[in-house]
């Protein structure tokens, strides 16, 4: 029993001193964290709809739950949305063009936890996810995998993320529609 307790302890303080390192690394690299992130978004909105600022408008929020901001471009080339959805294995953030004829001027995957090689190529920077991304340019609110009458053709192996990334800039043409 005695020897019992003493391994409880023991762990106990492991537990303990190894949380407390990664309590001071969280808090040290926190603002880099940040940093980045605000970099990478800012650089989504640019990859889709080029403008000199965005400012972030009111919409319906109750209407659009996946909807986490809308921007409208300085320059008022349209609006940038950003929305975080359910993909095949997790939650993807994208951003969402949309000019003012309410077309997709692009689309841009800030993060993702899909299979890679299958819905991780829908971020990816070769061929394959330049071209699959490509695809969304011009679309309307309309837009929809090839496969049940769109234009979008769905990228092999991955039908799930690449149906709810198509459902997801759908959703973001109508949201921007919403605005007037």
């Amino acid at each position: 029993m005695n020897k019992i307790l003493k391994l409880t302890i023991v762990l106990f303080l492991v537990c303990a001193v190894v949380a407390g390192v990664l309590g001071v690394v969280n808090e040290l690299t926190y603002e880099t964290i940040e940093e980045q992130n605000r970099i990478k978004t800012e650089r989504a909105y640019a990859a889709v709809l080029p403008s000199e600022g965005y400012e972030e408008v009111a919409f319906d929020e109750e209407a659009n739950p996946t909807i986490d901001a809308i921007s409208k471009c300085t320059n008022g080339a349209g609006y940038v949305v950003m929305t975080t959805f359910s993909g095949s294995q997790g939650k993807i953030t994208l951003a969402v063009g949309v000019d003012n004829d309410y077309k997709c001027t692009g689309i841009s995957v800030i993060s993702h936890s899909e299979t890679s090689g299958l819905g991780a190529n829908a971020a990816s920077t070769a061929e394959v996810g330049v071209n699959w991304r490509a695809q969304f340019v011009g679309e309307d609110k309309n837009v929809a995998l090839s496969k049940t009458g769109g234009n979008i053709d769905a990228l092999s192996g991955a039908t799930i993320t690449s149906r709810s990334i198509t459902g997801a800039v759908a959703t973001a043409i109508v949201a921007v529609e919403s605005l007037g």
